[in-house]
């Protein structure tokens, strides 16, 4: 099966980079389309290209095929102005060099693993503590530090990129080999819709996600976005971040989001939680159907009007305020991203999940479809 899988993934891609080749840029009548370009290479002489997703409306999406990173989005403010509402890097090299995971597609697991270990059928596996004590985004060299193979699409809803990856056996301590594709498409509704599927030949553990860093103001801090999360309870952590086990209703904390709250309304609290992540670092338990497609959270930005609605099929979101931003890394246009300039909504498994048998089971067996779907949808008012 592993080689039939790889066999068929190289000819996929030999197809798609006959198509690059021969229509490098996929348009409609409606002036939508791909284009690609050079983006540099990786420390060992690896070409990365960067993929620019348009719609009809003038929304873009640029999307490098180097950790799945999504480089810039740019989308309409209340009178027609757009703007780039994500932070990141105007080059590879500062990518390679030192990110906080800015845009990038994550996993094996997304989120922390308690010091590193997990036992999977009596057997315990140990990972890369990348963020002592614990396993932080899938380890040392995680998805978001690999060159996937890319396929342009023009798909119904809009122009498209189909992303593939192998991840061999005991690659970053996990078992199995994991064939991964994500799919990213820039709808006519001005979404970017993310679709992550995985499949493996021996059992193991999987968490996708994204970790765009968000500012629908383009500037400033996060802290006067408004934020509403669909979830009445979350989980505690411990002083490392890592869950307790306990489902905590949110109700008379500073984690009730259940109607729109600005993000330093109760950022500051005496609050131990909110000390342990030095401020919004949590994991929300959504209220909706487990693999249901639904709305988690809004997000909306009063000077621009721009509003982003964060739908998945995912039973968590961590939303995390740019808590840990220090002024180390110089972004996009010359900006150096200081203490809460983004925020990201990620949805995904509880953290610690293969640690925490009373949570959603994160366990893929051969055979099985790892699915998720997350849409970030943006509007404006």
């Amino acid at each position: 099966m592993k080689h039939r899988y790889q066999w068929l993934q190289i000819l996929s891609v030999s197809l798609g980079a006959a198509c690059l080749v021969g229509c490098a840029s996929v348009s409609s009548p409606r002036n939508q389309g791909v284009s690609r370009q050079p983006f540099g290479q990786t420390k060992d002489g690896t070409p990365v290209d960067l993929y620019t997703l348009r719609n009809g409306n003038g929304a873009e999406a640029r999307i490098s095929n180097y950790g799945g990173l999504v480089i810039s989005l740019a989308m309409p403010d209340r009178h027609g102005q757009f703007g780039d509402v994500v932070l990141g890097y105007d080059n590879l090299a500062d990518y390679l060099k030192d990110t906080p995971y800015f845009g990038a597609l994550i996993g094996r697991y997304g989120n922390r693993i308690a010091k590193g270990k997990f036992t999977l059928n009596g057997q315990e596996y140990t990972l890369a503590t990348n963020n002592y004590p614990n396993a932080l985004h899938g380890g040392l060299k995680g998805f978001d530090k690999v060159v996937w193979d890319a396929k342009v699409l023009a798909t119904a809803e809009g122009p498209g990129l189909k992303l593939q990856y192998v991840s061999q056996d005991g690659e970053e301590g996990y078992p199995g080999t994991l064939a991964v594709t994500a799919v990213y498409t820039l709808t006519e509704d001005n979404a970017l819709k993310l679709e992550f599927t995985a499949t493996t030949d021996k059992d193991t553990v999987v968490n996708l996600t994204h970790h765009s860093y968000f500012n629908l103001a383009g500037k400033g801090d996060i802290l006067n976005h408004q934020v509403m999360i669909r979830a009445s309870r979350f989980t505690p952590v411990d002083s490392t971040l890592i869950p307790t086990g306990e489902l905590r209703p949110v109700e008379g904390t500073p984690f009730d989001f259940r109607q729109l709250t600005a993000i330093g309304a109760r950022i500051q609290q005496d609050d131990q939680q909110l000390k342990f992540g030095g401020g919004y670092d949590h994991n929300w338990v959504c209220d909706k159907p487990l693999g249901e497609l639904g709305l988690m959270a809004r997000v909306y930005e009063p000077a621009t009007g721009r509003v982003m609605e964060v739908l998945s099929t995912e039973p968590g979101l961590q939303f995390y305020s740019g808590n840990f931003l220090n002024g180390s890394n110089q972004g996009k246009g010359g900006w150096v991203y200081q203490f809460r300039n983004g925020l990201t909504m990620e949805p995904q498994h509880y953290p610690d999940s293969p640690n925490q048998p009373a949570f959603p089971s994160v366990v893929l067996k051969p055979g099985q479809v790892f699915h998720n779907t997350i849409i970030y949808r943006f509007s404006v008012q």
